[in-house]
């Protein structure tokens, strides 16, 4: 049987509700938190063909600042209000499954990023073209696999949080 979210459930009440809104931010949020994580995935073959020096320029001069500019506020924004949600959706358990994978999902990206792009990126700050080691694309690997996990989870948890925010959206059938 599919879930009905009942008519005197919060989600039910009054359209222009805090609860109605937090969905449709958390949806904004998720829409965000897919754009960077995507945009390495897209950009991965032409980043493996760079040669080391110009790999390392890209790295040190590109991509500075991103993360504190956009990845860990959209992301934390988006697990944050995630939970909010799983926390309203407690009663409803086809809504409450897909909220509870998109924040398992974003837990996720927060795990690649501490395991495989955080280490590359302390590693990298401190090269120079002549000081990068020989193993430099293992760190490269390292460090695409863990925007291309981020890719996967984020799409993953914004197909769960969509589903669920339509199926709320429909009115109960009779």
């Amino acid at each position: 049987m599919l879930y009905r979210v009942p008519t005197d459930h919060p989600f039910r009440s009054n359209e222009g509700s805090a609860v109605t809104w937090i969905r449709r931010f958390n949806l904004v949020l998720a829409g965000l938190v897919v754009l960077a994580p995507m945009a390495h995935v897209l950009e991965l073959l032409n980043k493996l063909s760079l040669d080391a020096e110009l790999w390392l320029a890209v790295q040190q001069r590109l991509y500075r600042g991103w993360g504190p500019l956009w990845g860990a506020p959209t992301e934390f924004g988006a697990l944050l209000t995630t939970l909010w949600l799983v926390y309203f959706r407690w009663r409803g358990r086809g809504v409450l499954v897909a909220t509870v994978v998109a924040s398992l999902g974003y837990i996720g990206m927060f795990v690649a990023f501490f395991c495989l792009n955080q280490p590359t990126n302390i590693a990298v700050a401190a090269w120079t073209p002549m000081s990068m080691p020989p193993d430099w694309m293992l760190y490269r690997r390292r460090w695409e696999a863990g925007h291309a996990t981020a890719a996967l989870l984020s799409l993953v948890s914004l197909g769960a949080l969509i589903w669920a925010y339509e199926k709320e959206r429909r009115p109960p059938s009779k």
